[in-house]
């Protein structure tokens, strides 16, 4: 019974990932022109998010300025989910809502992109953050799930919305990191040319 269950959990990931292969191929790319254009243009990447998709921002923002599957030179990218005292400070002397939000007003500049992930869509730093990046004229990429709750409404027509359209937050988080791997491969490819697929 367990082995089912697990070869299930693989079924139904596969099956998710095959559903929005067509449905996010056109935002994916879309996001990865405004990562290039940021990058290629001496910008940086700011990337937040809540629990694991603080893991996320994280695992994209090491790809970034270490390699993904290239040696290629170093790109902008800063994980606004990693400095404790910044988030505990923030949390404390105003709320948890403003996380992230001091961080994009205090590090971003017109021409860098914010990479904004939450799973329902909902998250209140997450949303205050996308409104920070817009003072600083950045362009969002958004990360949901669902029907994208609220980063539907927070989002601008300039911004990029890559939402998986499922319930499950453990299967939303699995697309997530695929078409993290997908912008990372395709700036690299933009960059650097194509080569042979790594086996």
């Amino acid at each position: 019974m367990l082995e089912q269950r697990i070869q299930q959990h693989f079924i139904d990931s596969a099956d998710l990932k095959y559903q929005m292969a067509e449905v996010l191929a056109a935002p994916i790319a879309a996001a990865v022109q405004a990562i290039l254009a940021c990058v290629t243009g001496g910008g940086k990447v700011l990337a937040c998010g809540n629990g694991g998709s603080a893991a996320d921002a994280q695992h994209f923002s090491a790809e970034f300025v270490g390699r993904f599957e290239r040696e290629r030179p170093e790109l902008g990218a800063i994980a606004l989910t990693t400095d404790s005292s910044i988030l505990t400070a923030v949390a404390n002397d105003y709320d948890f809502n403003s996380v992230f939000s001091r961080q994009v007003r205090a590090l971003g500049q017109p021409g860098d992109v914010l990479l904004a992930i939450s799973t329902s869509g909902n998250s209140a730093n997450v949303l205050a953050a996308i409104e920070a990046a817009h003072e600083r004229e950045m362009v969002v990429v958004g990360l949901s799930g669902r029907d994208g709750g609220k980063m539907n409404r927070a989002l601008r027509d300039t911004d990029v919305h890559i939402c998986v359209a499922s319930d499950r937050t453990a299967r939303i988080q699995e697309v997530h990191i695929l078409a993290l791997h997908c912008i990372c491969d395709a700036v690299d490819v933009l960059l650097l040319g194509e080569q042979e697929t790594p086996t």
